[in-house]
Order: C-alpha cells, then structure tokens, then sequence
C-alpha cells in the first residue's frame, strides 16, 4: 500500500492537510482497505468461488474410511427363523439351532470410493458455477466502477463548494472595497450617508454569504471523506480546481459500442443471464439416468488379528422416474428465473441508451452554459468597472454600484454552476460510456 494513503488513515495525519486530487481520491476509495462496498465485493467474488468449489466435488472420487467393533447377540426368532432340530442319524448324535445366538464380535474396518462417471446434471451446475465466478467478478469491476463515479462526483461536489468560498471571499473583498469608496466620497462631500449605510449592509450580507458557504463546503469535505472512507477529522486540501475541459469528440455510435464492449454493469447482467441458461439446463438434465462406479475394501472378522479382507466394485445406473413433482417444480422455477435475467438485459440495454442520449445533451447544454456564464461574467466585471468610474466622476449613485456588485456575484455563481455541470456531464458521459476513468482530470 502507498504511504501516503497509510498517512491518510493514522490519526497524525489527521491533524494536518492532506493533499488530494481527483485521481488520488480514487485510488484510495479503490485500495484493499478503502471503500466498505469494494471489501463487500471482493467477499461475493470469494463466495462464488466456493460454491465453483463445491459444485466441481461432484464430479471428484468420493472416498470415506470407517471403523467399526461390534459385540452381538440375536434372536434368530425375531428374522423368522425356527429350527426345531435334526433327525438322528445312525453314529451321529441329534442336535438343534438355538433361537439365540452371541455373544460374537464383528470387526471391519473399510475405505468406500464412489465416483460419478455419468451425470450430465452435475457437469451443467459446474459449469453455471463457472459462469457465477465471472459473474461475480464484473460485478467486482462494476462496483469499482460505480464508487469511482461516487467519489468522483463527491470531489467536484467539494471542488464546487471551495469555489463558492472563493466567490463569496472576493465578494466580501469587494464590498469592503466599496464601502472604503464610499466613506471616501462622503468625506469627500460628494457622496451620502445613506450610500455608507447601504455598503455596509451589503457588506454584512456578503460575510453571511461567506459563513454559509464555509459551512457548505465542510459539508461536502466530509461526504468526500465518507465516500473514501477516511477519517472524518482528516483536513482536505483539494488541488484540482473547477475548469472548464472540452470533452473527447466522440459520436452516439462509438459511445454505444465502447459501452456494449466495456461496461461492467451490462458484462455483469449478461454473465448472470448466462447463469440462469447453464442452471435451467441442469434442472432439465435430473431427468436424464446417470452413472455411479463404486468400490469398498478393508478387513473384516471377528477381532483385528483374526480378520480377512474383502472387497466389492461395481456399476450402478440411476433412473429417475418419480419424486412427487420435484424436479418439475425445480425446472419451472428455474425457467421463471431465466426469463427474470432476460427480462433485465433487455431493461438494462434500454437503459443504457437513455443514459447515453441524456449525457451527450448534458454534455452540449453544459458547453453552452459555460460560454454564456464566462461572457455573463466578463459583462458583469466592466459593468461594476463602469459604475465604479461613474460613481467617482459623481455622476451616479452608490445603487448603481450596488446593482452592479449584485449582477457580478450572480454572474460568478452562474459560471460555478456552468463548470460544475460541465464537469458533471463529461463524468455522466464517462459512467455511461464504462469507461469513466477516461474523464477524470
């Protein structure tokens, strides 16, 4: 693990500013110890592992080993059998079975294998199990792919609060400015009282503009914080900054195709398709005979040093016929969950051409918005320029100012917005391609 993601999570580190960009935000909510929902996946792509374990001993030797001592009686009466003697015969003496029998002692000591040679059901849940593990490794990789799009989006969230503090800042820079001016003209003899007045209250308001957006942009440091799962005292110092970055020109058509080849959400809905096929083939396949060799060895007799060894081998072929309906229930249930998977390829394939219409008109409405927020703002500086030289000149008022002041702040919120939504788009883009790494700063 990297140091410095190490740094992140010690509570020393805590106590300073942590460097952060876009990319390294990613990295650290995709790392081992990062985000709760990766561990959680790569704990799913363990447990279909297993069962791809479970399901190949089918198709493994089955080998068991038992030893047994037993000491028996029996009541040869209770098995139906009765001896009421033999006829004498000449020079032999008579004699008859006893109802009752034992004590004597069994010994065996015995190693069984049995192996499937034939069983087409089982071959069929292997391999669906097979399937299952790809499965749920494209849902590993969707997963990474959906918390990077998660922190992602958390970052700008936080890189649009920063920027808000900024304009806020300059605006209360700015109103400090103004009232100075305005204390100046009024000593001066050519401003009023009241115009004092009125740039102190517009001063008071951009400070209280200022306080709420510092409260916001704590807000947001700490979702960014959550998301990655670091320590929520860790003090972030965000080194990307909201600009405006023109997109990869690429058409509906190329963005189809890369999201049909790369997405893992799509990759991982067609895998559990492929599941749901592989299993109702196995369901259908109980029905079919199937094949078991089997042999056993070892010793038997009366005590250990008194035993010999015996052996059996053998075929046997199982035909099912009838279980009450079972099977047949399991196959419709099994059919009923391939048509589900099929049901949702089809939805996601939908879905998936949505996102892609939505991203690309985000994405031309975004650019739009951007050049009209960085001309509204240029227009808003040389209006307040205009009203400041005015003001001097006497021929205006302090709410010709004030209305400037109150366009410009508009305008630099109206170009946060431009960018943020931009920059939003171009990541939609990205998570509806598959491929939104690419679009990361």
């Amino acid at each position: 693990m990297k140091l410095w993601l190490l740094l992140a999570a010690s509570p020393v580190w805590a106590q300073h500013m942590l460097p952060l960009s876009m990319k390294k935000s990613t990295e650290i909510a995709l790392a081992p110890a990062g985000n709760t929902r990766i561990e959680l996946a790569r704990e799913l792509v363990a447990q279909a592992e297993a069962r791809k374990a479970q399901a190949r001993g089918a198709l493994l030797p089955n080998l068991d080993g038992s030893v047994s001592y037993q000491d028996v009686t029996r009541n040869l009466k209770a098995f139906g059998l009765s001896f009421t003697g033999l006829p004498g015969i000449p020079g032999v003496p008579s004699f008859s079975f006893p109802a009752f029998v034992g004590p004597f002692s069994i010994f065996d000591a015995r190693a069984t294998a049995t192996q499937n040679v034939l069983d087409l059901s089982s071959i069929r849940r292997y391999k669906a199990s097979t399937a299952g593990v790809e499965a749920a490794r494209n849902e590993q990789e969707n997963t990474r792919h959906q918390v990077t799009d998660q922190v992602a989006r958390a970052y700008l969230a936080a890189v649009r609060a920063d920027a808000r503090v900024d304009a806020a800042r300059a605006n209360a820079e700015l109103a400090e400015a103004l009232l100075r001016l305005a204390e100046s003209q009024r000593r001066a003899g050519t401003g009023l009282a009241i115009e004092v007045t009125r740039a102190e209250a517009q001063l008071a308001n951009e400070r209280q503009r200022l306080e709420a957006a510092g409260n916001e942009r704590n807000k947001a440091h700490l979702q960014l914080l959550r998301v990655m799962d670091l320590r929520l005292d860790t003090k972030l110092d965000l080194t990307d900054r909201l600009a405006y970055q023109p997109a990869e020109p690429v058409s509906y058509e190329q963005a189809l195709r890369t999201a049909l080849d790369g997405r893992p959400d799509w990759k991982a809905q067609q895998s559990r398709e492929r599941v749901a096929q592989i299993s109702y083939s196995a369901t259908r396949s109980e029905r079919l005979p199937s094949i078991t060799a089997f042999g056993d060895y070892g010793p038997i007799g009366p005590s250990p040093g008194d035993s010999r060894s015996t052996r059996a081998a053998g075929l046997a072929l199982r035909v099912p016929i009838f279980d009450g309906g079972r099977r047949d229930a399991r196959r419709a249930e099994s059919a009923s969950q391939l048509r589900v998977e099929q049901i949702r390829t089809r939805d996601l394939r939908e879905q998936l051409e949505l996102e892609l219409r939505i991203a690309f008109d985000n994405l031309s409405s975004a650019e739009a918005q951007v050049r009209t927020a960085e001309e509204g703002l240029r227009l808003a500086e040389k209006e307040l320029e205009q009203a400041q030289r005015r003001y001097k000149a006497g021929v205006a008022t302090s709410i010709e100012i004030t209305d400037a002041q109150t366009r410009l702040a508009r305008a630099r919120e109206n170009r946060i917005s431009a960018l943020f939504q931009h920059s939003l788009a171009r990541l939609d883009l990205g998570t509806a391609m598959g491929a939104v790494g690419r679009f990361l700063p």
